[in-house]
């Protein structure tokens, strides 16, 4: 059905470079004009703890995607502080300051709700569909005018009086609707499949850990014998290891930063790597004076002090400097960091970060040095940290070259996704037919992006210069 779309039969310039021509019945009309009250910023209140009988307190933090807000971030503000800042059914949310401008929410339920100063509230009147409003916010339509007229300053800024301003293609109420039930049927199909690679991704990485945490807790001979660590979550060890604390196999290396090393950050996904680009695609705005990073050598281990707990750890593959936000570890002579950094990276050991990890609420703690430092952990000799790292390698080099094809997989599905709804909701393709030979009730699957997008927030690790963090 999607191979079979065509253009429309009349068209139209739009005058604008990122769009080009539109269909000849479609309107081009500022966002102003298509709007029930006045746009408005939020309120800059603090957040409180999520309380049914309040108000869902929505903040930029809290978007995954501009159909669903994240569950664990959730916090509430009293009735009395949100006036003139109150979100209904229907409301367009954009993303005003910060890395993330341009991220949209559309409140699509009937829950009560507010929302902070860093959002623009857009209060959408008839003429506009808040669902196709919410795809129209994917397209390079929308994204063009952001760039073209975002304020460069300390942070990046797109204020509420330039959300006034901008131009949306509105086609006819009924053509919106189709439009909306299009893309919702094409997402779901997507979305399925990307579900089902993902779920074998999962497989593959089970497989992996079970065989990373066989090899670091028990060794690769299975004939050694065993004894008791003394470590309720460890279990039993090969009888020639010892239990010492961490200090015993890293020293902390406190190092002002030098001009002219990479900056380096730390990944989820991919430990410690150099990139130009920040997590949303976009250039870093690094920190200006190379001094207020910390310096990490080859071979050092860094961690992010807040997500430590999830994993997020690496050997440096060089030189470089890294946020204030991580600690840097320097290995002891007889210290393999590729051997420990498996350990750091497996449920157990995680899990007794966590533990050992302190903060106001759950999903801020911090794991500084001087916890970390006392945490037990396994010692073996050099020659054995080895041997099990080339193993580990050698045994999962597979998997992980399943698991390559199939991110690789998805990723070439969000591409294909991204480009249908950009041609779809700027009228480049015509969807009337098509959304009218769906079934009548065409069910949008509840998989979106925003598993992806948590964990991508996850992997922002404060390399840039402080941004308008929402309250």
């Amino acid at each position: 059905m999607i191979a079979d779309l065509k253009p429309y039969l009349e068209y139209k310039e739009s005058g604008l470079p990122w769009l080009g021509k539109v269909p000849g019945h479609w309107d081009e009309r500022r966002l102003r004009s298509i709007t029930s009250q006045a746009i408005t910023n939020g309120v800059g209140e603090s957040a409180h703890a999520f309380r049914e009988d309040w108000l869902r307190y929505v903040r930029i933090t809290d978007i995954a995607d501009w159909r669903s807000l994240r569950r664990h971030t959730r916090a509430s503000l009293p009735p009395s502080l949100a006036q003139g800042a109150d979100v209904r059914k229907g409301d367009l949310l954009i993303a005003a300051v910060g890395a993330t401008f341009g991220k949209a929410y559309v409140h699509l339920s009937d829950e009560p709700a507010c929302c902070a100063g860093y959002l623009v509230r857009v209060r959408l009147g008839s003429a506009l569909d808040p669902q196709f409003a919410g795809y129209w916010t994917e397209s390079q339509h929308y994204w063009g005018q952001l760039r073209a007229n975002v304020i460069q300053s300390t942070i990046q800024n797109f204020s509420a009086a330039r959300v006034k301003r901008l131009l949306v293609v509105v086609p006819p109420p009924a053509e919106q609707a189709a439009i909306v039930r299009f893309l919702d049927w094409a997402n779901g199909r997507l979305e399925r499949a990307i579900r089902a690679k993902r779920r074998v991704i999962a497989l593959l990485n089970e497989q992996k850990q079970a065989i990373i945490h066989r090899a670091v807790t028990r060794g690769l001979d299975p004939s050694v014998p065993l004894k008791p660590s003394g470590i309720p979550w460890l279990g039993d060890i090969p009888q020639h290891w010892r239990i010492v604390r961490n200090m015993a196999l890293f020293a902390h290396r406190v190092e002002a930063g030098i001009a002219g090393l990479p900056v380096l950050q730390v990944s989820l996904r991919s430990g410690i790597t150099a990139e130009d680009l920040d997590q949303f695609g976009r250039p870093k705005k690094l920190i200006a004076d190379p001094t207020k990073y910390k310096r990490i050598g080859r071979g050092d281990i860094a961690y992010n002090t807040m997500r430590m707990w999830q994993g997020a750890v690496g050997v440096s593959p060089n030189d470089g400097l890294v946020s204030p936000a991580y600690v840097v570890l320097s290995p002891r002579a007889s210290t393999c960091p590729e051997f420990y950094n498996f350990i750091f990276h497996t449920d157990i050991y995680k899990q007794q970060v966590n533990r050992q990890s302190t903060g106001i609420v759950s999903d801020r703690n911090r794991l500084y040095w001087d916890s970390f430092k006392q945490m037990p952990n396994v010692c073996l000799p050099s020659s054995e940290q080895e041997a099990i790292v080339a193993f580990i390698h050698s045994e999962t080099s597979g998997l992980n070259t399943a698991r390559s094809r199939l991110e690789s997989d998805i990723q070439l599905l969000r591409e294909y996704r991204t480009r249908l709804v950009a041609d779809v909701v700027t009228g480049k393709l015509d969807v009337r037919e098509a959304a009218a030979a769906l079934p009548r009730q065409v069910p949008l699957d509840d998989v979106t992006a925003s598993s992806d997008h948590d964990e991508e927030a996850l992997d922002a690790d404060g390399l840039t210069e402080t941004e308008g963090d929402d309250t």
